[in-house]
């Protein structure tokens, strides 16, 4: 239940780690712009942090509210694992508690009564949305809020003429992912609006936001596109034609000249949805 990834049929623990550690690092900025934007009426105290990953909205959300104490849940014992040493080495391992767990479970653990609860890239991992949300609905403290953050896809970094040889590469190997993702994550990219409605919150506010990162300011883009196209790989090669399959090769291999670590033009781009609902 790890968010913001790119699901492949070969999905490692590893490898996407990095993925989303990388993730934390060129979105850091953008995360920290949402968890200012919440509509927060009361410093929480508790937060839930669902889908947790290796903890890019976990440590957003510890500096934003630096009272609180925080739980962060995932199913993925080796990316909790990575998130409590993220914490013992900012200091914070006693504001943190990890609970391993499958959401998709009728019963979930015990996670207290949370005044906050944030989801980002969590919720179309499940396999029934609608009950988690009105999971979600009642161990939330009344008045309490819910942030739920949905991503239209895996961002797109390479310009769109490129490469030369193979111009528009990057988006036919996204196109084909699409039935896989269709198959897999059918609620990737949802309006949890409605949902959330007939969960029983109140939808407070609703805010798409148009994410531009140029390359430039750093090496970690290039890392971040590296690791990302080399996921997509696994599902996307046996809809791709030899052309493209080798020109994807070309650019995934560090020593290439044509590697993607080489590009000067990369760039972050990608939109997500954020709403926040409230319990009554």
């Amino acid at each position: 239940m790890t968010p913001t990834h790119q699901h492949t049929p070969h999905d490692d623990n590893g490898g996407l780690a990095e993925i989303l550690d990388l993730d934390a690092e060129v979105l850091a900025e953008h995360i920290a712009s949402i968890t200012a934007w919440l509509p927060i009426t009361a410093t929480p105290r508790r937060i839930v942090d669902l889908g947790c990953g290796t903890g890019m909205g976990t440590f957003a959300l510890l500096d934003r509210f630096p009272e609180a104490h925080l739980t962060a849940v995932d199913n993925s014992a080796a990316h909790l694992e990575r998130l409590r040493d993220k914490a013992r080495a900012r200091g914070a391992a006693e504001r943190v508690h990890t609970v391993a767990a499958d959401l998709d479970a009728a019963d979930w653990p015990d996670l207290g009564t949370p005044d906050l609860v944030w989801a980002s890239a969590a919720m179309h991992h499940m396999a029934d949305p609608a009950r988690a949300l009105s999971t979600v609905h009642d161990l939330l403290a009344p008045g309490g809020l819910l942030a739920v953050v949905e991503l239209d896809g895996f961002p797109r970094f390479l310009p769109a003429d490129a490469p030369a040889h193979r111009p528009g590469l990057e988006e036919r190997c996204h196109r084909a992912t699409d039935a896989f993702h269709a198959e897999h994550v059918p609620h990737r990219g949802a309006d949890w609006g409605p949902l959330l409605s007939a969960a029983g919150f109140t939808v407070e506010d609703e805010r798409t936001l148009t994410v531009h990162i140029e390359g430039a300011r750093g090496d970690a883009v290039g890392r971040y596109a590296r690791a990302g196209l080399q996921r997509i790989r696994a599902a996307a090669a046996p809809a791709l034609d030899a052309a493209d399959l080798a020109a994807l090769d070309e650019l995934l291999d560090p020593d290439s000249p044509h590697s993607i670590l080489r590009r000067d033009d990369l760039a972050v781009r990608t939109t997500r949805t954020v709403w926040a609902a409230r319990r009554s």
